[in-house]
C-alpha cells in the first residue's frame, strides 16, 4: 500500500483524506514560491530561479496528488448531469405532447 492513494470511489472521493491536505499543502507553496521565484527570475537574482523551479515542482507534485481524486468527482458529476438532462427532456416531451 503507497503512502499516496490512487484509485479512488465515489464516495471516498467526496470525504476529505490525507491528501486533500497534502495538495492544500503543496498549492500554498506552490503559489509562494512561483510568485516569489518570478519575481526575483526577472530581476535575475539566482535564487530565484531556483525558487521558481521549487515552485514548478510542487505544483507538479499537488496535481499528481490530488488529480485521481478529482477525476474520479468529476465523471460521477457528469453521469448524474447527464441522468438529470435525460430525464429534464422527457418530461418536456412528456409536457408539450398534451
Amino acid at each position: 500500500m503507497s503512502f499516496i492513494r490512487r484509485e479512488w470511489t465515489s464516495a471516498d472521493a467526496d470525504d476529505w483524506h490525507k491528501e486533500d491536505w497534502l495538495a492544500i499543502i503543496f498549492s500554498v507553496v506552490s503559489y509562494i514560491a512561483l510568485v516569489i521565484g518570478t519575481a526575483l527570475s526577472f530581476l535575475t537574482i539566482t535564487v530565484g530561479f531556483v525558487i521558481l523551479a521549487l515552485g514548478i515542482v510542487s505544483a507538479g507534485i499537488m496535481m499528481w496528488i490530488i488529480d485521481p481524486k478529482l477525476r474520479k468527482i468529476s465523471s460521477e458529476y457528469e453521469k448524474k448531469q447527464k441522468d438529470y438532462l435525460r430525464q429534464l427532456e422527457d418530461i418536456q416531451k412528456w409536457e408539450t405532447e398534451k
